[in-house]
């Protein structure tokens, strides 16, 4: 019998695999395309190299291997177990006494490797690529358009040249009715050039060869150094003109001078950033709780010197005898004038420190924000892997319970279960971001509702027990 048991389970856990990958790389496709489509108006027209392109779209597989890897996992499960107990041959290991959990036992295990292995992934390789890829999009959104001329349309894509032309031949790239302004700077004059016909030829990546035919020449004689009225007419049969692309050319920055954020960093360099935020908390609260006393003594020297009750008081009221207050301190002194100074200096110290509070009370809801939202990420890193042990202890007995093991059914069913986990976590973030949740039930909470339905539907399927047995009164 044990021969047997230890048969199917390898045979249950083989049929994980070929269902995993399908779906593993149904969703990568799926994934790579919306990333695509959502991105690809920031590639076109720039002429960024191909193998940049090839880069940017491997350093986001990473944060896509992570998603797609739990949903194929419950897809997997679901069509494996569904097709076990569709061939009724989990009705024979009832019979034969063999408790269906048993049978679970392999593919949990290969779950729990998988989660390791994907919560390292998540940890160490995800941060770098993010970061690589967020470095990437910012060299990309910097790059200037590429040469890109268009008929009737100003084109000063290249630095010092401003473009005009009426007609571009498609078939033989010639350009007709061409007017160029060119910039003055140390090498070259301000001019007006118009050409009945030109065309353009590389010199390679960093420079673009402009022969006109048949024009005239406006050109300046002082180099563009002040106003002046002198300037050179003439005509031409043929002008050549090199214009530097070197600031069209993609240039990359290194992503390691660039600053991370929080999908940038691992778990240990996230925790290090909130420990010291805890601090810099710290040390706002010990500002604010530090004692601070306007009760003037004889001691008090400075602006605060007309306190003291010696004070001479240079007022008209200096001789209006001290006057009866409901307050304590206005009463020790002799002078109303020294009283009506108190008064106003306490009031304008009291504003003082309400202005102070609320810009500390600022400053800690700030960090407390920003130690929600690592946090939130130190989370996500492991509740994610986490969740293809989850769906192996939902899937399996929903995967029996159902008894098909066809693609469509697991699909459905899939799509509910997911559906609800991601907007669960993505509202689990939000809320925990904005303080109303902490950031464990923010990305555990549905892990754990999962969770805790797959061990009842398991012990279910094992025992027979239902809930309702608890509120049902054993016969006597």
């Amino acid at each position: 019998m044990s021969k047997l048991v230890n048969k199917l389970q390898t045979d249950l856990l083989k049929r994980h695999i070929n269902p995993f990958l399908f779906c593993f790389f149904t969703l990568m496709f799926l994934l790579l395309m919306q990333f695509l489509i959502l991105h690809i108006d920031k590639l076109i027209g720039k002429d960024i190299p191909i193998s940049i392109i090839i880069e940017l779209i491997l350093t986001n597989l990473a944060y896509m291997v992570v998603l797609a890897a739990p949903m194929a996992v419950l897809v997997a499960t679901l069509m494996a177990f569904g097709k076990f107990s569709e061939f009724n041959e989990l009705t024979a290991l009832r019979s034969s006494g063999v408790n269906p959990f048993k049978i679970m036992r392999p593919v949990l295990v290969a779950s729990l490797l998988l989660c390791v292995g994907l919560a390292w992934f998540s940890n160490n390789v995800l941060p770098e690529a993010n970061q690589k890829a967020r470095s990437l999009f910012i060299d990309i959104r910097l790059k200037k358009p590429g040469f890109d001329l268009k008929p009737n349309t100003f084109y000063n894509g290249i630095e010092g040249y401003t473009f005009l032309v009426e007609r571009i031949d498609s078939e033989t790239d010639s350009l007709y009715d061409i007017t160029l302004f060119q910039e003055p700077n140390d090498n070259k004059q301000r001019a007006y050039i118009s050409a009945e016909k030109g065309f353009l030829e590389s010199k390679g990546d960093q420079a673009l060869n402009l022969i006109l035919i048949n024009g005239n020449m406006l050109q300046f004689a002082n180099a563009g150094r002040g106003p002046s009225d002198r300037f050179e007419r003439h005509s031409f049969a043929r002008h050549s003109m090199i214009m530097d692309l070197s600031d069209l050319s993609f240039m990359r920055s290194d992503p390691e001078n660039r600053n991370r954020s929080d999908r940038t960093m691992s778990s240990r360099a996230m925790l290090a950033v909130v420990d010291s935020l805890y601090k810099e908390i710290e040390q706002q609260i010990s500002i604010a709780s530090r004692d601070s006393s306007v009760i003037p003594t004889k001691n008090i020297s400075g602006r605060n010197s007309y306190f003291a009750p010696e004070a001479l008081m240079k007022d008209k009221a200096d001789s209006i005898k001290a006057v009866q207050s409901e307050y304590m301190v206005p009463n020790m002194f002799p002078k109303a004038s020294i009283q009506r100074s108190l008064l106003a200096e306490s009031t304008r110290q009291l504003r003082e420190y309400e202005n102070s509070l609320e810009s500390i009370q600022s400053n800690i809801e700030w960090r407390e924000k920003r130690i929600s939202r690592y946090l939130v990420e130190v989370h996500k890193k492991f509740s994610i892997p986490f969740a293809c042990v989850v769906f192996i202890l939902f899937g399996a007995p929903v995967g029996i319970m159902l008894k098909r093991g066809n693609f469509g059914i697991a699909a459905l069913v899939s799509t509910v279960v997911l559906t609800f986990y991601w907007v669960s976590l993505i509202q689990g973030e939000k809320l925990a971001d904005r303080l109303f949740i902490s950031p464990f039930w923010g990305m555990w909470t549905f892990n754990i509702a999962l969770t805790l339905a797959g061990i009842y539907l398991v012990v279910r399927l094992s025992t027979g027990f239902r809930l309702r047995d608890l509120f049902t009164k054993n016969p006597q």
